[in-house]
């Protein structure tokens, strides 16, 4: 008999149960309980049982949690208990906790006499609020806030959250409605922005707009590339469930149903606990993994809640204390630059030490040349500093100089990379200037070992973002060519790692030694070549040692490769460290059938631009894909007036309604299968 349970209904009962067990374990409490083999072991043990038979699959499965279809658009959401806000403290120092007591006293008719009023203090993070909705235990709907009365309906994007449970553990009331924050964390933020950059894709400003805009995709895919977290803090509706006597015990039955609360909260007594309170964060808010911009008080009792009520839509019992504008006045002693992730030269200020926001700060960025020169920074300067965005130091502008000093020039002061020698260039149309040595320079090993791996690139499967990480960082892979030395008792012996697993892995490595040329370009990461310019690379050259020798010119030769691109491949290869890692990949056993040079590519669709939106009866995207290719066309991302086909299935979204208006002609699968055949 399985432990699990005899029957199919019991075993996926309980898998659903042990697997939902070991997120909240590793995703709420950050302490893993089983190695990734054995939960994935699990997954596929419970979507197997629930292929074979279908009636057991629930919506709280945790096999349901990606893979929905894209929405066509937010759909209002009104709530059933107003989402408001609270008022502002603005005197933002101690005095501003003295002045909410006082308020919350003289509402409530206490005298001198009479005891302390008890408080909830916690944190005021900087995400996106939001509303899920529980029904019998189980998430039916997430909404965010809106303008308090009225949100949209989120719920495709938060189910691909693990923070958040799709069933709640011994909590089942008819209705539940959970409020917290959406939030990134900020080395995710880093690490989205850094995997943005190098794909050529958006870079966020600051982890609220980057969370803000996930939770708000219509394609939940795209919302579970981003690494999202949440805290509970409150409750909305409520029907079904005894609430406990206080906002403090709240929280704690929402931690035991498998919710995630921040750990920093207390139950304090009196003005003078929250003014400390507010100071104790003050002091740790600089090494916080997330931004906060203040704390929030709360009158702790529920009947002293209902008793306080609301003012013009603001609670009485509640109120958010800021901190005060972090910016302070120092001298620029020099600047330096650092080399992040996708290559990218950051120039840094080297400043006076200077307390800024309850952290003295020695170091600040300057983003870019172009803001350099804007802001008419020197080194010398006294500047104003600030902390942007409550994480990095960043230099506003100078207020005074002293004497007269040239401007500092990037490319002039750094013309080769100072972490590993190789060439510095700047695009004609970008701000970035970068190293060329991408995959050689250490700054930008780990970016680099991950995308060689993708799915898309040499598909190395199991060769995640954490055990790359392992890898480097204990200094056995310093090239992707040494990927290919590991052996299973080395990988056997790393963190979350066992026999099995690594024998897997070592198989995965073993098998994208065979690929194509296309698959191995793209692979090595050049600067503004993506897939389809690496096919078009591969299917003009034919060989590799074409591509090597190949010139501005010669490159300018390939379809859709124009002199920004041709710049970039250009400098890629003429930095020998880049070309000594090729080498050695080949050397490695990595191999490819040589292709005709500059064979064309015959077929229907033979210098055709199409586009793919919504899903096919039968084709996946990828299917779709390879065919188009196959007959010589090629496939956009976007919409334009370079668009000769849409190729749109259901529930095609704002690509169909931009090519209808650009007059496109749109095909169905059936026609295009059609026009395929021709």
């Amino acid at each position: 008999m399985s432990p699990l349970g005899d029957s199919p209904a019991e075993r996926a009962a309980g898998l659903r149960s042990e697997l939902e067990r070991h997120n909240h374990a590793y995703y709420v409490l950050d302490a893993p309980t089983v190695p990734d083999a054995e939960y994935d072991r699990l997954f596929r043990a419970l979507q197997e049982l629930e292929a074979e038979h279908p009636e057991l699959l629930t919506p709280d499965s945790p096999t349901q949690r990606v893979g929905g279809a894209p929405v066509p658009e937010l759909h209002p959401v009104r709530h059933a208990v107003p989402m408001l806000s609270i008022r502002t403290e603005t005197d933002i120092t101690a005095a501003g906790a003295l002045a909410f007591d006082a308020r919350v006293r003289n509402a409530l008719g206490l005298g001198a006499e009479d005891a302390p009023i008890e408080y909830g203090a916690e944190l005021k993070f900087d995400g996106l609020a939001i509303s899920l909705r529980y029904e019998q235990g189980a998430l039916v709907r997430a909404a965010t806030r809106g303008d308090g009365e009225t949100g949209e309906d989120v719920t495709h994007n938060i189910r691909t959250m693990r923070q958040i449970p799709l069933r709640l553990s011994g909590l089942a009331p008819a209705v539940l409605e959970v409020r917290g924050e959406i939030y990134m964390r900020r080395d995710d933020f880093d690490a989205l922005n850094a995997r943005q950059a190098e794909t050529g894709g958006k870079t966020f400003v600051n982890p609220r707009n980057a969370a803000a805009g996930a939770v708000r995709q219509l394609d939940p895919a795209i919302a579970a590339r981003r690494p999202l977290s949440f805290f509970a803090y409150g409750l909305g509706e409520v029907v079904g469930w005894a609430l406990p006597p206080s906002h403090w015990d709240v929280l704690n039955e929402l931690a035991r149903a498998g919710l995630p609360v921040c750990e920093h909260r207390a139950r304090v007594a009196g003005p003078e606990a929250l003014a400390a309170f507010h100071e104790r964060i003050a002091t740790l808010r600089p090494s916080l993994p997330y931004d906060i911009d203040g704390v929030v008080y709360k009158v702790d009792r529920l009947d002293l809640q209902r008793q306080l009520g609301f003012v013009t839509r603001e609670p009485r019992w509640a109120v958010a204390h800021k901190y005060p504008a972090e910016e302070a006045v120092t001298r620029l002693l020099g600047i330096e630059v650092q080399v992040g992730r996708t290559g990218a030269l950051t120039p840094v200020a080297r400043l006076e030490p200077v307390f800024v926001g309850g952290v003295t700060v020695t170091n600040a960025t300057l983003h870019n040349q172009d803001e350099i020169d804007r802001k008419d920074v020197r080194v010398g300067d006294f500047v104003i500093v600030r902390r942007a965005g409550d994480v990095i130091p960043e230099v506003v502008g100078p207020i005074a100089r002293k004497e007269e000093v040239s401007r500092f020039d990037l490319l002039k002061e750094y013309p080769v990379c100072p972490v590993c020698g190789s060439h510095v260039v700047r695009g004609e149309d970008e701000a970035v200037a970068r190293c060329t040595g991408g995959l050689f320079c250490p700054a930008q090993r780990k970016q680099a070992l991950w995308h060689f791996a993708s799915r898309r690139a040499m598909d190395i499967e199991g060769l995640g973002d954490k055990l790359l990480d392992q890898l480097v960082d204990l200094g056995l892979v310093k090239s992707p060519a040494d990927l290919y030395s590991l052996d299973e008792a080395c990988l056997a012996g790393l963190e979350r790692m066992g026999q099995k697993s690594a024998e897997n892995l070592r198989a995965a490595i073993e098998r994208s030694k065979d690929t194509t040329l296309a698959r191995f370009v793209y692979s090595l990461g050049i600067r503004n070549v993506g897939e389809a310019t690496a096919k078009d690379l591969a299917r003009h050259f034919g060989k590799l040692e074409a591509l090597l020798a190949a010139d501005e010119e010669a490159l300018q030769r390939v379809p859709d490769v124009g002199p920004v691109v041709a710049a970039s491949i250009r400098q890629f290869f003429l930095e020998e460290h880049n070309v000594q890692v090729v080498e050695a990949l080949r050397q490695a056993g990595v191999h490819w059938p040589d292709l005709a040079p500059s064979a064309p590519v015959a077929g229907p669709l033979l210098g055709k631009t199409l586009v793919l939106t919504g899903t096919l009866p039968t084709l996946s995207r990828d299917e779709a894909k390879a065919l188009i290719e196959q007959s010589g066309g090629k496939v956009a991302g976007s919409v334009s007036k370079k668009t000769d086909f849409l190729v749109a299935g259901a529930e095609a979204g704002s690509k169909l309604d931009k090519a209808l208006a650009l007059g496109i002609t749109v095909l169905d699968e059936d026609a295009l299968n059609q026009l395929l055949s021709e």
